[in-house]
């Protein structure tokens, strides 16, 4: 996995449920808490979440097959989203049904230190990992926003670390705040109330990162500043005067497939159309590294063409849509 996935923070991450997930466990063999359990199985989640990641950017480090010519990059996406349906059912859904049981069937907490020291020890720890990510995404989000970066990211673990850690953290302070009204009020159903808005808030971030790894999975083209690079680097106003219509298609986080119509002139040789193919290939890669599969059709624009439509499908020498369509 290259430097973008995140690996330190899915390790820091794996490393801190790990520990939060033992913690939680013997907090609720003490105290009976259903915020406890409910914590509990969501670190359990979280840190087979963190695996799954790992060895989704295992896999996609596998060579292209016959059978798949274009590698195995999108393994990253697959493994992506089948953390938001672990999150879905083993946290959520889980969590939903401790905080109805609680509620429905209400009992008072026993050793009570027990569950407020580790939920403060998992704030600490949840806190450390969720630092981890959140400095690892300053160094690709730019001057994106948090929301822009979750929904822009092409690799998917830092997006997916970072909303968990956050719902992590959110949860923690649910839990607490159960288990201190259920002692200051002496009603566990205080308890139950925050298993139940854990397990809504889980819910929530799953569908969240089950839509946004969807988007990949079904394949997103590459981002505006990198079409518009893209273009620029195809053009050299000699032999390719122009882009008649181009799509781009991420194979994986850090592989582009790029197939685009360019306009060459119509007294050209094959020996020149096919030198200035080669260099566009090349100025390609040097603008935008990620552009591992490049297919360019040399064609004769026409404006006669052109005139007929916006419609790319029915106007195959017309001109190329603008970089803010893709």
């Amino acid at each position: 996995m290259s430097a973008s996935g995140g690996t330190k923070a899915i390790v820091a991450a794996l490393g801190a449920n790990l520990a939060i997930a033992v913690s939680k466990f013997v907090a609720f063999a003490f105290s009976g808490s259903s915020s406890m359990l409910a914590e509990g199985v969501h670190s359990l989640a979280d840190s087979g979440n963190q695996f799954l990641l790992l060895v989704g950017g295992k896999k996609a480090q596998r060579e292209a097959t016959p059978q798949h010519p274009f590698g195995y990059g999108r393994e990253r996406f697959i493994y992506a989203f089948l953390v938001s349906i672990v999150l879905f059912s083993v946290g959520g859904m889980f969590a939903i049904y401790e905080g109805y049981e609680k509620i429905k069937h209400p009992h008072e907490l026993e050793h009570w230190y027990w569950p407020v020291g580790v939920l403060v020890f998992a704030i600490i720890a949840e806190g450390f990992s969720f630092r981890t990510a959140i400095k690892e995404s300053n160094e690709l989000r730019g001057k994106l926003s948090w929301k822009e970066f979750v929904r822009r990211a092409k690799a998917p673990e830092l997006p997916v670390v970072l909303l968990e850690d956050f719902g992590a953290l959110i949860g923690l302070v649910l839990a607490l705040g159960g288990v201190g009204l259920a002692l200051l009020t002496g009603d566990g159903v205080w308890d139950g109330i925050g298993t139940l808005c854990i397990g809504v808030l889980l819910v929530l971030i799953a569908l969240v990162l089950a839509a946004e790894t969807k988007s990949l999975l079904l394949g997103e083209s590459a981002g505006i500043e990198e079409v518009k690079k893209i273009e620029a680097a195809i053009v050299d106003g000699d032999t390719v005067t122009g882009i008649i219509h181009m799509r781009t298609l991420h194979l994986g986080p850090e592989e582009l497939l790029i197939a685009a119509k360019i306009a060459v002139q119509h007294d050209d040789t094959a020996a020149e159309v096919a030198s200035a193919i080669n260099a566009a290939e090349a100025r390609i890669r040097e603008a935008v590294p990620i552009a591992r599969v490049i297919y360019l059709e040399p064609d004769i624009y026409s404006e006669a063409e052109a005139a007929k439509g916006p419609d790319r499908e029915a106007t195959p020498g017309g001109p190329a849509p603008h970089p803010a369509g893709h």
